[in-house]
């Protein structure tokens, strides 16, 4: 039969219309999935929670930190820092075929979707580390088919736009160790004390089997069940030829040199003084817990690295078998008030409290400089002033109250000087002092140089019976060590937003001048005492090569160690959180870790003297009597005034108006036959 158009009618074949279809659909089906690799290809990935966290930078624009919920701790490194055995025996138990699979596996996929299909739920995964790595940047770990769905999407971005050395490079950044350690290197220094590219076979296998279940096969929590997991990976290294059944039995059998749960240490560097300025953010500067979390903020600071690392490492030496003995150490920049380094504990995984903080430590002696500064300022003394060190019951508050103090070790030595008295802690020169000069005006000059904590105005407060910071005495000696002007501390430098727009910038605040750059200079010439022949600081003089000037500090409960050059102000304190008394063993141990840290911390400093200010003089005097040595005295004693209170009379009884001369001439008189003197005429000119 034809139709009306003359040509007829005759359908095609099945096979033929079948064909047609199906090819049809492959083409439509490519240029989607080009479509769609294109659109993955070109899209960003979305933000990682790591790259939400805001950084903690140092004074050198490195980043030292993160700030994240939850402890996460974490040290990036590059992958030719890793062990080859840690490696391979990663690819081992997690994804053999990772070099040749682009981000699935599909056989092992195909055979855990059946399952899941079968019991209708999510219990079985073939994760590859590429799978592992874009759910653990972006993605819960909630087993639910939506999350399975971006889980794939982001593994193809992740797989299109890095290479697989970078992307497992990324997976041994990221994956969680246990313990708040994120990341091999965090992991190897945690668990291990060494660099992950120093791990050996053993730990490098013991590592390995902990992501699988952290909890479960951490060698802290389960030794048993860590040692069967490293069975396991020695096994599978075996089975694909990466080591001998040899290898992975004598791997097996060693004992590892794991580090003490109780001297497990935190891997992020400066712990404290991360700790200190999160505070600062969130309490003065006006961030966010939230927008300090996830806000990509970065945070630059103050602290040498340097200078942190030597406080670090003079603090853990000198802490050695402490047995739960705290210490502190806050250091500062006397001269911009810049915090350099802090320490606020001597293990921050035990104890996060920070004790550099910390308002309830009686400073003890090193509190006397501030005392006798007041008194040198206002004219009630000088170098030469002498009191009677002797028993003495003091009255005041109009003899109505008495007060009884005692030399450490009942030591008297008759009738003193200052730089006796401060030499060697004098006690009853201190009191002596407060009761000629006022508790008030001591009080009041304490305040402007940076001690905040509440002061009681009773005799007892000459020898630091009120309870100070670390933090508070650091920055008041910055004080003397600047010429006597005050530098509020600083921490934090600026703060900007993930997009490089400031939010913050410190405030330019100019030094303000609190007493006489004499009085300061006298003072710390009198503090340089403190380390020579006869003061408390003599025994650690040896360990710091250039001029320094400090005051140490003991009660019954805690040690100090107070000083400063021209460059650093340093506090260090030693004690027990609960106030129990010290022993006079421990209490040496505050001296050491100054003295260790100064030198460490400027040894790529060259020594300066203490810069010498106008309206200072020096002048020979005889210590016996405070008066003018004469020319032929033996004993003669080369002191410093402030211009206008140097002595008058000399030995004879006679006025002597020109035997003082600028401190400038006559120091260099008095040490032009010395190593010392020669080395800072020198350096000075």
């Amino acid at each position: 039969m034809t139709d009306t158009t003359g040509r007829s009618s005759k359908r095609k074949p099945l096979w033929l219309r079948c064909f047609q279809g199906l090819m049809s659909l492959t083409i439509l089906t490519v240029i989607a999935a080009c479509i769609l690799l294109a659109y993955l290809y070109t899209t960003s990935l979305p933000l990682a929670d790591t790259d939400r966290n805001s950084r903690l930078l140092d004074s050198q624009g490195q980043v030292i930190a993160t700030f994240s919920a939850g402890g996460k701790e974490s040290i990036p490194v590059q992958l030719d820092h890793i062990s080859p055995d840690l490696i391979a025996a990663t690819l081992a138990v997690e994804d053999r075929k990772f070099y040749d699979h682009f981000g699935f596996d599909f056989k092992g996929l195909g055979r855990a979707v059946i399952v899941n299909l079968t019991r209708w739920d999510m219990s079985q995964g073939a994760s590859t580390l590429t799978q592992q790595l874009a759910r653990n940047l972006y993605l819960s770990h909630e087993k639910t088919w939506t999350r399975k769905a971006k889980e794939a999407i982001y593994t193809a971005q992740l797989e299109m736009k890095y290479s697989k050395d970078e992307l497992l490079q990324m997976y041994l950044n990221e994956i969680y160790y246990g313990h708040g350690a994120y990341g091999i290197e965090a992991a190897s220094q945690m668990y291990f004390g060494k660099s992950a590219k120093d791990l050996d076979l053993a730990e490098s296998a013991l590592l390995a089997g902990i992501p699988k279940g952290p909890t479960y096969y951490s060698p802290y929590n389960h030794m048993k069940n860590a040692k069967d997991r490293q069975k396991i990976v020695l096994d599978s290294m075996a089975l694909i030829g990466k080591i001998t059944p040899a290898e992975a039995s004598k791997a097996y059998e060693e004992i590892l040199p794991l580090r003490p749960e109780s001297q497990r240490r935190t891997v992020e560097a400066a712990p404290w003084f991360r700790d200190y300025v999160r505070q600062l953010a969130t309490h003065q500067l006006g961030i966010s817990e939230a927008m300090l979390e996830h806000g990509g903020l970065s945070i630059y600071t103050t602290l040498d690295m340097h200078m942190q690392q030597a406080a670090e490492a003079a603090v853990n030496e000198g802490m050695k078998n402490s047995n739960g003995l705290e210490t502190a150490l806050i250091s500062m920049d006397p001269r911009n008030g810049h915090v350099k380094a802090m320490v606020g504990g001597t293990n921050y995984v035990g104890n996060q409290y920070n004790h550099a903080l910390a308002t309830t430590r009686q400073p003890g002696s090193s509190f006397k400089p501030i005392m006798y500064l007041s008194a040198l300022d206002s004219g009630e003394l000088t170098s030469t002033s002498k009191f009677e060190s002797r028993p003495t019951l003091f009255h005041y508050d109009n003899n109505r109250k008495t007060y009884k103090p005692k030399n450490f070790g009942d030591k008297y030595w008759g009738e003193i000087d200052l730089r006796r008295a401060i030499a060697a802690s004098d006690n009853i020169y201190a009191v002596s002092t407060i009761l000629q000069v006022g508790a008030d005006k001591v009080m009041d000059l304490a305040s402007k140089m940076g001690i905040t904590s509440e002061l009681k105005p009773v005799p007892s407060l000459a020898l630091g019976v009120s309870p100070v910071s670390p933090f508070e005495m650091a920055s008041a000696f910055s004080v003397i060590s600047s010429g006597g002007q005050k530098v509020a501390p600083v921490a934090v430098l600026r703060i900007t937003d993930a997009a490089g727009r400031s939010l913050y910038e410190a405030p330019q605040a100019a030094p303000v001048q609190i007493v006489k750059p004499a009085s300061a200079y006298v003072l710390t010439r009198l503090m340089e005492g403190v380390f020579e022949e006869g003061g408390t600081g003599n025994r650690v003089a040896k360990l710091i090569k250039r001029p320094v000037a400090g005051k140490s500090g003991t009660t019954n409960t805690d040690a100090w160690m107070v000083g400063f050059t021209p460059e650093l102000s340093t506090a260090v304190w030693v004690g027990y959180d609960k106030g129990k008394a010290i022993s006079t063993q421990d209490a040496r141990r505050a001296a050491p870790i100054f003295a260790q840290y100064t030198e460490k911390a400027l040894e790529n400093v060259p020594p300066k003297i203490f810069p010498i200010p106008d309206g200072v003089v020096s002048a020979y005097i005889d210590p016996a009597s405070g008066k003018l040595a004469a020319p032929d005295s033996p004993d003669k004693r080369l002191e410093v005034f402030i211009s206008g209170t140097e002595p008058k009379e000399t030995l004879s009884g006679q006025n002597n108006p020109q035997a003082s001369a600028p401190a400038d001439q006559a120091e260099r008189q008095a040490e032009k036959k010395s190593w010392w003197g020669n080395f800072k005429r020198w350096w000075m000119e």
